[in-house]
């Protein structure tokens, strides 16, 4: 799909938004929907020109992902010469000027505006109502995951679900507050639900199904802390797994080869990437494996997204998903090194992306990699911590759950292992819930799923002051560090979006 949305970037023509700070300097014009979709190829080309902008270098290719890594106790700043946005957002002493969130700010409010071009055409074309619907729920599918992240880093923000015809009607726009874009999102998702069809041709997986919306939405009510919600839509999609074609890889190694990427069975949504090929605006510009590779080592990296070495030290050695989530050795100069002389950062790096990226350049840059933004491993914990909450402890279906991702990780490569071991029986249920919390920092390790968790459980003091810290930070103030700040150029502009999130 991706030639489709590379080409889609420069062809669909969505209006001004939120992030397009100079409107009186230079304005873009007027734009009609009617004036751009005259048929459902139109409409179609407005959606994958969506998808184009999250498969950016501004999103999924470094710079949003690198930050909510950064964030988390999880991933470190490694070589401490990189830009000082970076560090930043690791040390929690971020500004509102903070380089990183300028450029991914007006990036998700792209791809929100390409999908409310595309629901706007899909209204004024003559099309079949089924492929009307389809294109719909595809388009507010986007929206809901577009505001999904950016209301969890940024608490009240703009909403815009229409499409853009003047930019001057939102120069003055305020902010809507979170419950009631939590509600839009809900809405989106459950349009997609109920409208995308079971499969994508040729069972594509970066286009959503109503399998994606669900194991959003179930994602959703697990940060709104509405558990049996949660827990209703995620079993649902495990007991439709086979309806959508969903179980775990057998090797957990290849959820993280490129070559293997297209298609995979446990993906559930994934951003695609397409190897040596890039676009204007940073399109398909993926730098993921050169921001974790090694510095100095033959397989060249940058050493800028490097774990603490608590993470390496305190993760089993007999679990085969620390083997595969870390590189503890390369070749330096032709000769296979361990960490302790890496040129640059002497502790273990991230190997995820790094290992196989596929065809790239020498760096890793431009990689084939899928990134799995939903895998169905992460619905089964979900499901799993969801009905602990429900039933105010483990039932013997959440501890089914978390079973068989510990079963998948027994796995290393063909050869069976003994570890980790089943979930004993008889724990409570705060002990259930950390275990759970701790499958998911290990199984979705580096996946920029980290955050969210130490997010919504408020975890803060205890993962970054705690006496376990992976990754002290005894600044973290609980009051002022689960947001970031609105960019400041946007404030300056449009007062409208005051106040400033508390503590920048």
């Amino acid at each position: 799909m991706n030639n489709t949305i590379i080409k889609s970037l420069a062809l669909v023509l969505t209006a001004a938004c939120i992030g397009c700070t100079d409107l009186e300097e230079r304005p873009v014009g007027l734009l009609a929907p009617e004036s751009l979709f005259n048929t459902s190829r139109d409409v179609e080309i407005a959606i994958f020109g969506a998808y184009g902008w999250i498969a950016s270098e501004r999103l999924y290719g470094r710079q949003f992902v690198t930050a909510i890594m950064l964030r988390s106790d999880m991933v470190d700043i490694g070589d401490r010469g990189t830009p000082a946005e970076r560090q930043q957002v690791n040390d929690f002493n971020m500004d509102d000027n903070n380089g990183m969130v300028n450029q991914f700010w007006p990036y998700w409010y792209q791809v929100i505006s390409a999908a409310n071009a595309g629901i706007a055409g899909a209204e004024i074309v003559d099309m079949d109502a089924d492929m009307k619907n389809r294109l719909v729920a595809e388009a507010r599918f986007i929206r809901g995951f577009s505001y999904f992240h950016l209301v969890r880093n940024f608490g009240d923000i703009p909403y815009i679900d229409y499409f853009i015809d003047d930019p001057q009607s939102v120069k003055d726009i305020s902010k809507t507050p979170t419950a009631q874009v939590y509600a839009g999102i809900l809405a989106d998702l459950e349009f997609a639900k109920q409208y995308l069809p079971d499969q994508q041709p040729n069972n594509i997986r970066s286009r959503p199904t109503k399998g994606t919306a669900a194991s959003y939405l179930a994602t959703v009510h697990l940060t709104l802390q509405d558990y049996a919600k949660a827990h209703e839509e995620a079993k649902w999609v495990i007991d439709n797994r086979g309806r959508f074609g969903y179980e775990l890889e057998n090797d957990f190694q290849d959820l993280f080869r490129a070559e293997l990427a297209n298609n995979m069975r446990e993906h559930i949504f994934a951003v695609e990437f397409l190897g040596q090929q890039s676009g204007g605006g940073g399109a398909n510009d993926d730098l993921m494996a050169a921001m974790t590779g090694i510095r100095g080592a033959d397989e060249l990296g940058w050493s800028v997204c490097v774990p603490s070495m608590n993470v390496f030290n305190t993760w089993d050695d007999r679990d085969y998903r620390k083997a595969v989530s870390f590189a503890h050795e390369a070749p330096v100069g032709g000769v296979m090194a361990p960490y302790t002389q890496f040129q640059n950062t002497q502790r273990p790096h991230i190997a995820k992306y790094r290992r196989y990226p596929g065809n790239s350049n020498a760096e890793g840059r431009y990689s084939d990699h899928n990134y799995a933004a939903m895998r169905f491993a992460e619905v089964l914990l979900t499901a799993a911590e969801a009905a602990a909450e429900v039933n105010n402890g483990p039932t013997a279906e959440a501890i089914g759950y978390v079973n068989e991702v510990r079963a998948r990780a027994r796995n290393a490569a063909g050869v069976q292992g003994t570890f980790p071991e089943d979930v004993p029986t008889g724990l409570s249920k705060e002990d259930f819930i950390n275990l759970v919390l701790d499958e998911r920092r290990l199984e979705l390790a580096f996946e920029y799923k980290r955050w969210y968790d130490i997010q919504r459980r408020n975890l803060g003091d205890v993962v970054f002051k705690g006496a376990n810290s992976l990754e002290p930070h005894a600044n973290f103030d609980a009051n002022r560090d689960y947001l970031m700040p609105l960019p400041r150029i946007e404030l300056d502009v449009n007062p409208n979006l005051l106040p400033q999130n508390p503590g920048y």
